[in-house]
């Protein structure tokens, strides 16, 4: 058993979702965050937006899944930030689980 976290910009709610559901992962919990980004060590042309704090809204995915609908999430989300043009990307993270009940 792993603990599958996923977190993505609001825009790739739908996206994350048809993700889970390729990849069989029938029960999982959601909720609407707010992403940061802290951008005082970028360089003043390279920072966009031209403030130092940048927040959006995102979303974080959270599920407990068999090791297999892991690596297939892993390999659908690598499919689908190779399709975005956008800089954003889905970020998909498992942590191990000793005990659960």
């Amino acid at each position: 058993m792993k603990l599958l976290i996923i977190t993505a910009i609001a825009e790739f709610e739908k996206e994350v979702k048809q993700l889970l559901k390729q990849a069989e992962v029938i029960t999982y919990s959601y909720k609407q965050v707010t992403g940061y980004r802290d951008s005082t060590l970028d360089a003043v042309e390279s920072n966009w937006f031209g403030v130092e704090m940048n927040e959006s809204d995102a979303i974080l995915f959270y599920a407990f899944v068999s090791k297999e609908n892991v690596d297939t999430v892993f390999e659908l989300t690598e499919q689908k930030n190779a399709e975005h043009t956008s800089k954003s990307r889905i970020h998909v993270a498992s942590i191990n689980i000793e005990k659960s009940n």
